[in-house]
């Protein structure tokens, strides 16, 4: 993604940014070949933009209620992640769904993070859908953002064991662990170009994924 020196990702939040402090942390031990050059949330209160100060990371919140319409927050949007100059856009619990103009300008350059085996479960209450289900494991899946909602070309999962006694919040506790574990990673590989996308398929190195991307535990 960047031929010389650190990529510059921007990273979109609505809560308390858990992930984003994994990223954080995976930029500041040099495991992720990236500066985080900003933190924006549709949320004033989110505990995520704290945690950007806290790492002297410049952070806005741009409120989503305050515009007539979806597309008209995406423009707000786009207009504060370019002013970044960003390379990379990372969704870390962006409760927001994106206009096809949004992510057609991204296209390629922002991943998202979901908490299902994609593509099993897409969009809400994955965990209590697995558990539903009756599925032995869950999981969570970093995908390129396309215009289908949690539907782009998967890069990365991780699995875990749903255990007889397995409630939502239990699954969810084991699932965001292997969050933290493997979004650094697949960011990694964007930001080095060892990732890329080309024509709804991910490459890895130059070669086609499986449709369940890269399986690390």
């Amino acid at each position: 993604m960047k031929a010389h020196g650190k990529a510059r990702i921007a990273v979109l939040i609505s809560g308390s940014g858990s992930n984003l402090q994994s990223i954080i942390d995976a930029c500041e031990s040099d495991r992720i070949n990236a500066n985080i050059v900003g933190v924006i949330s549709n949320k004033e209160n989110a505990f995520g933009l704290e945690r950007a100060k806290t790492h002297n990371i410049p952070s806005q919140a741009i409120d989503h209620t305050q515009y007539a319409s979806r597309e008209d927050f995406d423009r707000a949007l786009m207009q504060a992640i370019d002013a970044l100059q960003t390379d990379v856009v990372i969704l870390a619990g962006f409760m927001r769904i994106l206009t096809p103009a949004f992510t057609e300008h991204y296209l390629g350059r922002l991943l998202n993070i979901h908490p299902s085996l994609l593509p099993l479960y897409p969009g809400l209450h994955t965990h209590q859908r697995a558990i539903d289900a009756g599925d032995e494991i869950a999981g969570a899946s970093i995908h390129f953002v396309t215009a289908e909602l949690d539907g782009g070309p998967v890069i990365l999962q991780s699995q875990v064991t749903i255990d007889d006694n397995e409630t939502s919040d239990s699954l969810a506790k084991k699932v965001l662990q292997k969050e933290h574990a493997i979004y650094p990673q697949a960011i990694d590989w964007l930001c080095s170009g060892r990732v890329t996308l080309s024509e709804n398929s991910a490459l890895f190195d130059g070669s086609p994924l499986s449709s369940a991307g890269v399986l690390q535990n």
